[in-house]
Parts: C-alpha cells; structure tokens; sequence
C-alpha cells in the first residue's frame, strides 16, 4: 500500500462528505476565518466557491489569492473531537469570469451540490471562485498525519464523482 493512501481516503471521504468549510483569507496581513460552502470540480481538480462582492472574504481573495480551505469531520459520534478527521488545502483563489473555459463546470458542479442557490449565480453581486489546490494536510487521527503535494491533492480532487445534495 501507498503511505499516502491513508491521507488521500480521508481527503475524498472528507470533500464528499462535508459540504462546508472554514475559509481562511489574509486581510492587511492578518488571518481571516469565514464559513463558506463549497462544491469539488473533478474536471478542474479544484474546488468552488459561490461568493458575493459585499463579503470580507471575496475581497481578501481578490487582494491575496493565497487561501486554506479546512474541512473537519463531524463531532457527532465521536469518541474524541481531538482526533477528528480534518484536512487543511493550502491554494490560490480567482474569481471566474463567465467566459472562463472551467465556468460552466464550475457552475454545474456547485449547482449539482446546491441547486438552491441557482439564483444567487443569477445576480450580479455573486461570482464563483475557484480554488486551485497546493497542498494539503490530512489528519486521519492521533499519530496519522501526512502533507500531501498539489499534485496528488489534484489528481485525487478528479477522482470525486457524484457528490449528492447531502454531500454523501
């Protein structure tokens, strides 16, 4: 077995599974945490957000694209909340125009997670941003951690088919 394999079951059991994550931006050089949903797009190994204009956090990205997603496994059912699953994506964000050749896949993927919010893509104020993966940082545990490169954050980003509304 692969010693990555572990890191990459837990990055597609955690993008598939959750369906919201916690974004942090850089403001003025100072860290930046929101809460914002997200959809994976396999066929831009990437991840999309739906953003407004009049949030802090799409105006941080659009200063510094440097971003990190952190997905974390639910509390629920858990013997212990210090050994939850979570993985850290470390990428760089840019908005998407309409003409951009990854939209429309962009857009059936977030809409194919949230069909609700196709009318929040419809006004002017919201845009996608899509998130193009560095690294990641996969902790399956106490004792099981591992960074995984961009690449195989990517290629693993491609292999994610299907992801329902309730993200299993």
């Amino acid at each position: 077995m692969n010693r990555d394999e572990p890191a990459i079951a837990t990055l597609r059991q955690l993008a598939s599974a959750r369906r919201t994550a916690a974004l942090a931006t850089v403001a003025a050089g100072r860290p930046f945490v929101s809460m914002v949903p997200f959809a994976v797009v396999p066929s831009q190994s990437a991840l999309a957000l739906l953003v407004s204009g009049l949030a802090a956090h799409t105006r941080n990205l659009q200063r510094e694209p440097r971003v990190c997603l952190m997905l974390v496994a639910s509390e629920e059912g858990a013997e212990s909340v210090h050994a939850l699953p979570r993985v850290t994506i470390e990428g760089l964000a840019r908005l998407l125009p309409q003409d951009d050749p990854g939209y429309a896949d962009t857009r059936a993927a977030y809409l194919s997670r949230f069909p609700d919010a196709d009318d929040l893509t419809r006004l002017g104020d919201f845009r996608f941003a899509r998130i193009d993966p560095q690294e990641a940082r996969v902790v399956g545990g106490f004792g099981m951690a591992r960074t995984l490169p961009g690449e195989i954050v990517r290629d693993a980003l491609t292999t994610i088919r299907g992801i329902s509304r309730s993200g299993a």
